[in-house]
């Protein structure tokens, strides 16, 4: 064996298929002379069984004179039309059904030809029985010593890949086009480790074909009682930009059994390629989200774009570094990139700079609570576009520290409008969260007050400024996605702080595409990121769960924590008195926001001088000063016992 393999001697399976047939790749012209051999060896054949059939099993003499006259003519038709369809020359790897369709199409010219001849030379002519019995013996054993070989490799890998270790019962979802491509990709590769035992597929008239070879199993429905009666241990998912609901249904089917999925590229749906194994990737959490996808007219953003000087501030996060990386792409004079964490700043300027060359790209290593700071750098790069992402975003974080919420969240964002408004950029985005409505957390009130505090200054400068409102992203480094994929490697148990709790969600490049566009085209001081259905996380942790092939309760148990501090059940958009909302364009809204009150700087100042101290008990009631839905349970306990101490 060692011996074989040293000398470059290849599987059967894995050999070019001439070499499978004994004909070696580099002799076409041998090739093709024994296929041709081949083919007059079998008309010869096949006109002498047609004439046995016909008369019983003995030649007649009166007979035998024409058949020896009449052999020499039909192998030269048959032999001369094969060669001018092109048939001698013949991939014993990559035929299929075009090919078929021509060897019959040639073998049928190639009757008609030798009865047009007969008739014409008033030969004496062969009964047309034996002429129509050699022409479907020929058609079949052309077409048998054909298509042979590739139908026994494809037999032999299929029983290869079944007995072989590791590999992974399979069942394909759909048996449409893109069925078609994948299984036909699935079953050639010699490396492939599934072995598909079949398909499923909602459309009734499917039940029961095969679709290359493999049966058409039943309805998406039956794929419990399948996966158990066939001990399967993998489902591909081939149906093009399949619903979120569909996903979470087949994944709500398989949720007690020990199965994992794969799914093919949303691309095809509207790219016509070839779809193969290794395109296969793993289904995700933003395959589950309950939305629309959205599109974007890169024309439109490079209009906005192009030629500008931008900065960014939190540069290093999730949504500045996307901020940083979508504006990168349409060619802005120059990009500042701003952020206290200076190792993820490294990273992010280098790719910048592996993607755009050409573009001035300068990482500042600075603090937003340092306003001199802030002011210098303004002077030096007159940022026209302000992208503000910079924020202590952790809810439990910030109840423990509250006053850095406020001197970074807040008083933050007031040292950058100012360096905006100094330094005359023409538009300020500030990057908001949906815990800003009703706020039970300090984090929440304090970007609810940064809304508020770049309204103010809006009011005295040149500079068009807007706050642009989301909900969660996936993937970002303070999410549930990232946490519950570390517990699930780790064996469990998955964490949930309640099983009725809901959040928002969107894939961060679809919420910074919104945002760069609700931000830059100027709609109003207010936007909100249409989000779709919010999500029940107790769902989305079981269905991470099953999509690891684990199952939920069994494998990984989920256990419920209780609300952190400063947590809601679930989160709103909008406040009451927002509701009276506009929609400007497919996702983007813009709200009617209450301005701020008549004594705002003061309040600001109060607020400013309580968080320098670090007093945290009236850090939350200068909050609540400024936003009167602001109530926190932390700071109603330590009223009553003020009261009682008071008694």
């Amino acid at each position: 064996m060692a011996r074989g393999m040293s000398e470059g001697v290849l599987p059967v399976a894995e050999r070019p298929m001439e070499q499978v047939v004994g004909i070696q790749r580099s002799s076409p012209r041998l090739r093709s002379l024994l296929v041709l051999l081949l083919d007059a060896t079998i008309t010869v054949g096949a006109l002498f069984c047609a004439v046995l059939l016909r008369f019983d099993g003995e030649l007649p003499a009166q007979w035998q004179t024409a058949f020896e006259h009449r052999l020499p003519v039909l192998l030269t038709v048959r032999l001369a039309t094969l060669v001018w369809f092109g048939l001698h020359r013949w991939s014993f790897r990559s035929s299929g059904l075009n090919e078929a369709v021509r060897l019959v199409l040639a073998n049928t010219v190639a009757t008609v030809v030798f009865e047009a001849i007969r008739s014409f030379f008033f030969f004496e002519a062969l009964p047309r029985s034996v002429v129509a019995i050699e022409f479907f013996l020929s058609t079949a054993l052309m077409g048998a010593h054909r298509f042979a070989p590739r139908m026994a490799r494809l037999w032999y890998l299929d029983q290869k890949r079944s007995r072989a270790r590791g590999a992974q019962r399979t069942i394909v979802v759909g048996a449409g086009s893109a069925g078609d491509l994948l299984l036909h990709d699935l079953l050639r590769t010699p490396g492939s480790p599934w072995h598909v035992i079949g398909l499923v597929d909602d459309d009734p008239g499917k039940h029961g074909s095969f679709l290359n070879g493999k049966p058409v199993l039943g309805p998406i429905d039956a794929l419990p009682d399948l996966v158990t009666k066939h001990r399967v241990t993998q489902v591909l998912i081939a149906i093009p930009r399949l619903a979120p609901e569909r996903i979470r249904h087949i994944l709500g089917l398989c949720k007690h059994q020990s199965v994992g999925f794969k799914i093919i590229p949303a691309s095809f749906a509207y790219l016509d390629q070839k779809i193969t194994a290794a395109m296969l990737h793993e289904l995700s959490p933003e395959h589950l989200l309950p939305r629309d996808v959205i599109s974007f007219d890169q024309e439109e953003v490079h209009r906005l774009v192009a030629g500008r000087r931008i900065l960014v501030t939190g540069s290093a996060g999730s949504i500045g570094s996307e901020i940083a990386r979508q504006v990168a792409a349409h060619a802005p004079s120059s990009l500042v990139l701003l952020d206290i964490n200076e190792n993820e700043l490294y990273l992010l300027v280098r790719q910048l700079q592996e993607r755009h060359p050409n573009l001035p790209v300068s990482a500042i290593v600075a603090d937003i609570r340092d306003q001199d700071r802030l002011m210098r750098l303004g002077r030096e790069y007159s940022p026209q576009y302000v992208f503000h992402a910079a924020a202590h975003k952790h809810v439990p974080l910030m109840e423990d520290s509250p006053e850095e919420a406020i001197k970074n969240n807040v008083f933050g964002t007031l040292n950058v409008a100012h360096m905006a408004d100094a330094c005359g950029a023409e538009r300020f985005v500030l990057i908001s969260t949906d815990k800003a409505v009703h706020p039970t957390s300090v984090m929440g009130a304090s970007k609810r007050l940064a809304e508020m505090v770049i309204r103010d200054v809006a009011a005295r400068s040149r500079t068009s400024f807007t706050a642009v409102r989301f909900g969660n992203v996936l993937g970002s480094a303070g999410s549930v996605v990232p946490l519950f994929k570390q517990q699930i490697q780790r064996g469990g148990p998955v964490t949930v702080t309640h099983p009725d709790c809901t959040r928002y969600f969107m894939v961060i490049p679809e919420a910074v595409g919104l945002v760069v566009l609700a931000g830059l085209q100027g709609y109003g001081e207010l936007c909100i990121l249409d989000m779709g259905t919010p999500v029940r996380i107790a769902e989305l942790a079981a269905n991470m769960i099953t999509m690891a092939g684990l199952v939920p309760g069994k494998d990984i148990s989920i256990i419920y924590t209780g609300l952190r501090p400063g947590e809601k059940i679930e989160e709103t958009l909008m406040s009451e008195e927002e509701e009276l909302t506009q929609q400007v364009r497919n996702r983007i809204k813009v709200a009617q926001s209450p301005a701020p009150p008549a004594d705002f700087q003061l309040q600001l100042e109060r607020l400013r001088r309580v968080a320098q101290a670090g007093d945290s008990f009236g850090v939350m009631l200068a909050l609540r000063n400024l936003i009167p839905t602001y109530n926190p349970a932390k700071l109603r306990a330590a009223e009553r016992v003020e009261r009682l101490e008071r008694s």
